[in-house]
Formats: C-alpha cells, sequence, structure tokens
C-alpha cells in the first residue's frame, strides 16, 4: 500500500492504471476510520482493480463554531486499518494542497442542503460538494462510495454526479452498527460513558416512527412518538427529526415510493445523525 500526500503523485499513479485498463474505486473519508468505513473499503476491493482511500478533514465543511481543529485524526493507526482490507493507495493531502488559493468560484448544493443537517449548518453541503468534486477530478474513479449513515449528503452527491455528468458510478452500503443498534461513528469517541449508553435510543425512536407511520400512515404522530422516545430516554437535545421522499428529499406525498427517517440529536456536546431508508415493504438500501 502506497501513501500518498500530493495531487501530483497521485494523477500519476492513476494515469498509469487507466492506462492499464483498471477500475479504480474511491472511498472519501475524514479518516479515524471505523467498521463502517472498512466496509465500503471492503466492497469497493471487490468490485475494482485499484482501491483509494482519502484520509482528508476537510475544512470547508465545517462552520466556524464545529469541531475542525478536535475533530480526531491518527492516520498511522488509519493505515494500518486501510492496509488491512486490501486498500492500496491512501491519498492524505495536506490543506494547502487540497486548497492552495481561493480563485473565488464556489459551488452550491442547492435546495435539497437547505433542510436536515444543512439548516442549521450553513455551508456545510457546499463545501462537502466542494471536496468531493475536487476528489472525483483528481482520482477519475470508476465508483465512488458512501455510507448510508450521511444520507442527505449521499442524495446531493448523487444529484452532484447525475445533473454535471460526471462519469462515475456512486455506490451506497447500509449504515455499520454497534451491537446495540448505534451507528458507527468517528464522533462516537466524544461520548461519555452515560452518553454512550444513551445514544442507541436513537435508532430506537426511529424505528418506533418507522413502525407506526407503516402502520398508519401519519407522517406528524410517527415524528412525536420518536421525539417522546428521546426525551425519555436521553438527556440529549433533538436538532431534527424528520420524514421525507428520498432521494430527492421533498415533502412526503401519496406518490411517494421511498422514504427517509433521519434524525440529528446532540448527546451531551456530541452531534450524532441516524437514519433509515425504507419503503412502504419495509427497509432498503441502495437507494
Amino acid at each position: 500500500m502506497k501513501i500518498v500526500s500530493t495531487i501530483a503523485q497521485l494523477k500519476s499513479i492513476i494515469h498509469q492504471a487507466k492506462t492499464e485498463g483498471k477500475s479504480i474505486g474511491l472511498v472519501p473519508t475524514m479518516g479515524y476510520l471505523h467498521e463502517g468505513h472498512l466496509a465500503l473499503a471492503t466492497t469497493a476491493k471487490k468490485e475494482n482493480d485499484l482501491v483509494v482511500m482519502s484520509i482528508f478533514v476537510n475544512p470547508t465543511q465545517f462552520g466556524p463554531n464545529e469541531d475542525f481543529e478536535s475533530y480526531p485524526r491518527d492516520l498511522e493507526r488509519d493505515t494500518q486499518q486501510a492496509e488491512s482490507v486490501g486498500v492500496d493507495i491512501i491519498f492524505a493531502p495536506s490543506v494547502q494542497e487540497m486548497y492552495p488559493e481561493d480563485g473565488g468560484i464556489s459551488i452550491s448544493a442547492g435546495r435539497q442542503a437547505k433542510l436536515l443537517c444543512g439548516a442549521t449548518r450553513p455551508g456545510h453541503f457546499d463545501g462537502v460538494i466542494q471536496v468531493v468534486t475536487k476528489l472525483f477530478h483528481i482520482v477519475e474513479p470508476t465508483r465512488a462510495y458512501f455510507g448510508q449513515k450521511d444520507a442527505q449528503q449521499v442524495a446531493i452527491i448523487q444529484t452532484l454526479v447525475r445533473d454535471f455528468n460526471f462519469p462515475l458510478e456512486i455506490r451506497t452500503l447500509p449504515i455499520v452498527r454497534e451491537k446495540d443498534g448505534l451507528a458507527k461513528s468517528s464522533r462516537n469517541v466524544y461520548l461519555t460513558q452515560q452518553e454512550r449508553m444513551e445514544a442507541p435510543a436513537i435508532y430506537e425512536a426511529l424505528l418506533v416512527a418507522q413502525e407506526e407511520f407503516l402502520e398508519k400512515g401519519d407522517r406528524a404522530v410517527a415524528i412525536g412518538l420518536a421525539r417522546k422516545h428521546i426525551a425519555n430516554h436521553t438527556s440529549g437535545e433533538i436538532d431534527y427529526i424528520e420524514l421525507l421522499s428520498y432521494p430527492d428529499l421533498k415533502v412526503v406525498t401519496n406518490d411517494t415510493k421511498n422514504f427517509l427517517l433521519a434524525a440529528a440529536v446532540y448527546i451531551g456536546k456530541t452531534r450524532l445523525i441516524d437514519n433509515i431508508i425504507f419503503s412502504l415493504e419495509g427497509e432498503t438500501a441502495n437507494v
């Protein structure tokens, strides 16, 4: 496995791989890898000749009061884990390498970025699609791999790829969870012992809401039950709980076929997100 820190070096490797007709899988991450990231890399390895994992804590997707400086980083640990699942190249650039200068051109994530996580994190998804666009051009992947936990992010990236004709396939894999249901996340390390015990209630609340909605079809009642479950089982503060169509992220109608039930909750100072994507027949994946 190679660790590459410059765009020029990576482009040289990619050019050679393309010349040899190899397919390329890209797994974009911000590092501090967990089983969810490794599941993405494992699938990428099965489906491609060459797997590139980016490890880059992207400053443009963090707000002024968010955790960019304290976001967990451990490249040595990440390298060992990535190598264990067959990653061929780790691309670990510096901020200066990725953003050497600002030419003043910006990119907007549009309507889908103004709700859910985007409602309280203005500019977050603009930063996400900025770095993803750069990675897509640098790596030129055949396929790029994302986890369902960031369902809104995936929907926005799918829209970006579709509307601007990026020549690659977006692969979305199901959420990887702890035994008690908590979604794997790099931010889980911030939780105290008590907070960690409370955190699985987020997924439990979503399951309660899903069951209610599938049984009676009342969105407001379903969301209300989820809110009540979190209030009764955690000391957390709800950012949002919402039910929308997926992947277009619009108001649910009688014609909606696939649904996103999503939540963001502050457990202590840690903001955790989770979701369920389902149809009227039950849970779905790779929507």
